[in-house]
């Protein structure tokens, strides 16, 4: 089993936003992710730490503006915490070893895929192509991906 962890020298490497996203518990700016509209297969990792998150596969337009998913890939990879900052109350989201805000859970998701709707800032997340997964680690969740092209 891979040893996922907080890395300093790739959060010393975090862009301005992307600092600021997973460190700072702050929000990009709704429709301007670079994950917002891809549909590529593939799963989407911690940008800090790498743990696996998100499948493509559960990935859904829900037009609020940030990527949205119905299931993490992984539960025990996601920790979901009480938040009450800006005067309301919500689920955050964090990654398990890399503790990196990702976004939010609200309970307003496809009821047909359970109903939930992770609402995740792209810039907590990097990318692994379908087709490099194998190579880069994450083969046993090949079978939770689906071309959706």
């Amino acid at each position: 089993m891979t040893a996922y962890k907080k890395d300093p020298d790739v959060i010393s490497s975090l862009d301005e936003v992307q600092y600021w996203v997973t460190q700072e518990s702050g929000t990009e700016r709704p429709g301007t992710g670079a994950y917002l509209d891809n549909k590529e297969p593939g799963i989407y990792v911690d940008i800090v730490s790498g743990e696996p998150l998100f499948a493509s596969s559960d990935k859904f337009d829900s037009g609020c503006g940030w990527p949205s998913f119905t299931k993490p890939i992984e539960h025990a990879h996601v920790q979901e915490l009480k938040d009450v900052s800006h005067g309301m109350i919500r689920v955050e989201v964090r990654s398990t070893f890399g503790d990196s805000h990702l976004g939010h859970v609200f309970p307003d998701g496809p009821r047909d895929r359970g109903g939930l709707r992770y609402c995740i800032n792209s810039a907590s997340l990097r990318f692994i192509h379908r087709d490099d997964m194998q190579d880069m680690g994450y083969g046993e969740y090949l079978d939770q991906v689906e071309d959706l092209s």
